[in-house]
Formats: structure tokens, C-alpha cells, sequence
């Protein structure tokens, strides 16, 4: 299935090659409205095929911004055979208001069989904090997560180049066990989700999900040429995130997040399409205080989704190639590194094309375990049954040690942009530490990831 979708992609891409004009290189204004829309039409590994409709609609106004739009919204609707499903909106506008970015953004995601690996991706014990196939093949690794999220972000002007940026988020999780009934198939599966709270390593007052309201606070620097792909600049972002008890788990934060984005356009002509860019990403999100409840330590804050769906740590969002949402621990260190080549341009339908690659890898590792406390105690209960006269005492030192393992991957992109800002994106890697990805990891969607 996976090489049928890249068979695809390649036609597309040719198909739209054949129709290039000889106008490609009019300078490209855009005015007025301009809309990208796309049925959703991709497999996942993880999710199973997607149905469905995603797009963008822009405003350029007298053209003056573009290719950057006065105003933007994005939506989504769709799902997927293994039972998730996804509805989208979100608005961005640097110019709603004089001197204020505003991005805001609702989500409503159902998934019936969540992938959850346990804490922090250590390899003490196969089947416990590792993956095991056969293990996930039996749906040891699924639970129930529906989740509702609410975000208002804003950046205000400090000088042309640095912003300050804050933000406020309301979120509501409703977890438990799959639905046994449905997935009867799974129903004999003592799954990593009901070992961590048997062993209150998740405990009872997060269990089955809750509420939380976050804020953000801190500075941004961009002097990027273009948001959606640009070819020089730097994007960079220092902030607080945290969230206090409001809602009676007992269970408060505060996280440190930093984001170094650079763009380096490389003096090489290589197509005429435009020269070559070198892009790269370094990461880290950590806890700096209190604890953060489970549900909560997958979100990569970030103030401007690339995607739908920010969250890590694994799959698009950090390291490309691993499984979605792999690890989940207190603080990660990351860093994705790719060429971008434009291969060429052209006009077709009044609409603005270009066709580019982009080689990548992506590396990073876990620096802040989470409860290792807690996922030690219930990793030695669970390899010491009463009576079996051996046993492995797993210490903390164990999983703070083995969670540090340095992960990995590689792969290149396909990418289609329209006007500049609608990007279709199809991605293949593959991640070369073991137990953490698929021998073939595709992604099908819009963007690059940074």
C-alpha cells in the first residue's frame, strides 16, 4: 500500500509537470482570495486510511503582503478507518489588529485505539517501557483518548525583527480503556495502560482524563523572508508554558521550551526554479517545576501550528520515521536537518506551482525522564510474581540511564507548493534505532515540519 501511495504521488507530481507554462517566471502577485482545498486521502501505519477534507483559505488583499496573506484560515475534517477522527479550525492574522499577530484555533480529535508506549521509551524490560511487535499486534499498546483543545495565541511587536508572545490554551481529555465490545479482537490484551495505573505509575486522579488551562509567555525573533518556506532567516522562540491546579487533580507545571530555526540560502544554481536551502531545527522542551499529568507531557507547545496535531515525542512533530507519540518523558532535546531543492516553477490555471525536494534526518533523545520512580517500582512488581523465585529489581538509575538512548532517522520529501502557501507534502524515512519505527515510515499532508 505504502509504495501504491508513492507510485501515486510520483504520477501527481508528473501529471502537473506536464501542464507547466511557459509563464513560470512572471513575478508572482497574488490579490484577493485564494483557496487550497484536498480530500484526504492517505495511510497511516498508525491510524489506518484516512477519508475525508482538509484546506486553507487566504486573503491577499491588494497583493502588497503576498506571499505572506493578510489573513488565513485552515480547516479540516476527516477519519480514519481505525476509528480516529479529526475536526479542525484555525485563523493566523498578523493583521487583524495594528501591531498584534493573532493565531486561534479549535480542535476536537476521537480515537478509540490511542497508541500509548509507557514512559520514556527505555528498553529495561521488553513490553514494558519498549516496543514489542507482537505486543502491539495484540493491542497491548491502545487505549481510548478523546481530547478537546482551545488556543489563543498572540505576538505583539517589540522591534521589526522580535516580538513578544503570549498565549493562553483550555484543554479537556477523556481517557480510559478501547471500547472491548468494538475491538473485540484486543479484549484478552493487558495493555501498558492498565499496568501503569495498576501500578500508579498513572494515578487515579489523571486516569481517566481532565482539564487543564495553560498559558505561555516569552519572546520570538523571525526575520524570515517567507512564513510557509523560507529561503534565508531566522526563526527562534523562547517561552514559558505552565499550568496550575484548578481543577482538584493536585497536579501543577511549568515548562522551558526553545526553538533555534535557520535558513540559509546556498549560492548554487542549480535549478532555475530558485537556489537551494539549508534548513534546520534545534528543540528542547523541558519541566522545570512541579508535574505535569501524563496526558499532557505529549503536546509540543509551539505558538504557530505547522500541523493539526502538535505532539510528540516521535512521528512528524520531532523525529520523522518513529512511531507516533513513541515516548513520553519531562524534557526532550531534538534536531531536524534538511535540504530543500526546488526543481521547478510554473504557472498553471492563474495559480502559482513549484515543485521540491527536501533529504532530511532527524536525531534526539530523552534528557529528563519521567516518574522514574514510579515506572521502576511497577517494572520490578511486574518481572517478581509472588512465589517465582527469581527476579529483576529495575532502580531509577536504570531508566534514567536507558531513556537516553539517542535516536535517530533519515529520508527525503516530495513537495508541491501552490502559490507559495499551500503546501502538499509526502515524505518517506526511515528510523535506525531499534524498536522505535517502522522499516517505512510515510507521511501524506501539508508543510514542511518547521
Amino acid at each position: 500500500m505504502k509504495k501504491l501511495l508513492l507510485i501515486a504521488a510520483g504520477m501527481f507530481a508528473c501529471a502537473v509537470s506536464a501542464f507547466a507554462s511557459e509563464g513560470a517566471d512572471d513575478v508572482e502577485i497574488k490579490r484577493g482570495w485564494s483557496f487550497g482545498a484536498l480530500p484526504c486521502a492517505t495511510y497511516s501505519s498508525d491510524m489506518g486510511f484516512q477519508w475525508g477534507a482538509f484546506g486553507d483559505v487566504y486573503y491577499y488583499g491588494d497583493g502588497n503582503t503576498y506571499p505572506d496573506p493578510l489573513h488565513k484560515i485552515s480547516w479540516e475534517a476527516s477519519h480514519y478507518t481505525k476509528g480516529r477522527s479529526r475536526f479542525y479550525l484555525a485563523y493566523d492574522s498578523k493583521y487583524l489588529v495594528s501591531s498584534l499577530r493573532v493565531t486561534a484555533s479549535a480542535t476536537y480529535v476521537t480515537d478509540p485505539l490511542y497508541n500509548f508506549y509507557g514512559f520514556n521509551g527505555s528498553t529495561v524490560e521488553r513490553g514494558f517501557d519498549s516496543y514489542d511487535a507482537d505486543y502491539a499486534a495484540a493491542g497491548g499498546y491502545y487505549m481510548k483518548r478523546n481530547m478537546l483543545r482551545l488556543i489563543a495565541d498572540f505576538q505583539g511587536v517589540i522591534s521589526p525583527s522580535l516580538r513578544w508572545a503570549g498565549g493562553i490554551s483550555y484543554w479537556n481529555f477523556d481517557l480510559g480503556h478501547f471500547d472491548t465490545d468494538k475491538y473485540s479482537q484486543y479484549a484478552s490484551a493487558y495493555t501498558t495502560y492498565q499496568q501503569y495505573v495498576d501500578f500508579s505509575a498513572i494515578r487515579h486522579e489523571e486516569e481517566k482524563g481532565g482539564s487543564r488551562i495553560e498559558a505561555k509567555g516569552g519572546i520570538v525573533f523571525d526575520n524570515r523572508d517567507i512564513e510557509a518556506a523560507p529561503n534565508r532567516g531566522i526563526w527562534a522562540e523562547l517561552y514559558l508554558n505552565g499550568s496550575p491546579d484548578l481543577f482538584g487533580d493536585g497536579l501543577s507545571y511549568l515548562k522551558l521550551c526553545a526553538h533555534w530555526r535557520q535558513y540559509l540560502s546556498i549560492p548554487v544554481d542549480l535549478f532555475k526554479a530558485g537556489r537551494p536551502v539549508f534548513a534546520y531545527h534545534l528543540a528542547y522542551q523541558g519541566t522545570l517545576l512541579g508535574d505535569a499529568p501524563f496526558y499532557m507531557q505529549q503536546n509540543i507547545t509551539a505558538l504557530v501550528l505547522k500541523q493539526m496535531i502538535s505532539e510528540g515525542f516521535g512521528s512528524y512533530n520531532t523525529i520523522r520515521g518513529t512511531y507516533t507519540n513513541r515516548i513520553i518523558a519531562d524534557g526532550y532535546a531534538w534536531g531536524n536537518f534538511e535540504l530543500r531543492v526546488k526543481l521547478l516553477n510554473f504557472k498553471l490555471f492563474g495559480q502559482y506551482f513549484y515543485l521540491a525536494t527536501n533529504p532530511f534526518f532527524d536525531c534526539g533523545m530523552v534528557v529528563q525522564p519521567y516518574r522514574a520512580d514510579e515506572t521502576a517500582s511497577m517494572m520490578t512488581s511486574l518481572a517478581n510474581p509472588p512465589g517465582n523465585g527469581y527476579g529483576t529489581i529495575v532502580i531509577p538509575a536504570q531508566i534514567k540511564r536507558d531513556s537516553r538512548e539517542f535516536i535517530y532517522s533519515a529520508g527525503a520529501g516530495l513537495k508541491l507548493a501552490w502559490n507559495q502557501n499551500f503546501i502538499i507534502s509526502a515524505e518517506v524515512a526511515h528510523c535506525f534505532t531499534e524498536g522505535m519505527g517502522e522499516p517505512l515510515w510515510i507521511s501524506i499532508g501539508t508543510n514542511y515540519s518547521f
